[in-house]
């Protein structure tokens, strides 16, 4: 796999810091899994934290913080993943964290969105909507922009727009000032993880009238 567009030094430090909310975290997590390149740079950026943390003066916190502290993770929820019925070797297009939120990629019921399928994946994160996008071979996405951040890494296929190509792994990290119209390769179907903050901007008003049905 031949990875050339990373995640930015921004999105690694917030990852590192735990300060990304659940649906950048995912994308992120999974871009990782996938590139051995912002692995050793996550390990620099967390090294580096660390040794900020050191030259920090501890501070005395409650008597009770410990007991606060277990009854937090008595109460968190634990997610489960959902049962597996395996056609083929999941982890061959998704990665984990995705795999634990989605389980068999055959098993998925995608919705048409146009051209192109979406299945929407929940999470507890309001901040970020989550999402697989399946584009066919050879069609394209309809153009628009974005009203925040998108982070569009693709899991499985390829596709072009106005910036570059994108392959496996590949992760195309967008915002208001991009106006783009993603095209899946002719050779296969590409899938995509995608993670957005804000509705997208559609340069087609017969798509800006249904896009309230289509949830994107």
């Amino acid at each position: 796999m031949s990875i050339k567009h990373h995640l930015s030094d921004e999105l690694l430090v917030e990852y590192a810091a735990g300060h990304l909310a659940e649906g950048w975290s995912i994308a992120v997590a999974c871009h990782l899994a996938m590139c051995p390149d912002c692995r050793a740079r996550l390990a620099l950026a967390e090294a580096a934290g660390g040794a900020v943390i050191d030259t920090i003066a501890p501070v005395a916190g409650p008597a009770n913080a410990w007991e606060r502290m277990r009854a937090r993770l008595d109460d968190a929820p634990r997610q489960v993943a959902p049962p597996i019925a395996r056609k083929r070797p999941a982890h061959a297009v998704i990665p984990e964290p995705l795999r634990s939120y989605v389980g068999d990629i055959d098993a998925l019921k995608w919705r048409s969105i146009g051209t192109a399928h979406q299945v929407l994946i929940p999470t507890g994160d309001r901040e970020t909507q989550v999402r697989l996008l399946r584009i066919p071979a050879g069609k394209p996405v309809p153009e628009h922009s974005h009203g925040g951040r998108e982070l569009t890494l693709v899991l499985t296929g390829s596709f072009h727009d106005e910036v570059d190509h994108f392959g496996p792994g590949d992760i195309e990290e967008a915002d208001g000032e991009l106006t783009h119209q993603p095209v899946a390769d002719k050779s296969e179907d590409c899938i995509c993880l995608a993670v957005t903050d804000a509705p997208l901007r559609f340069s087609s008003r017969l798509v800006r009238l249904v896009q309230p049905f289509l949830g994107i």
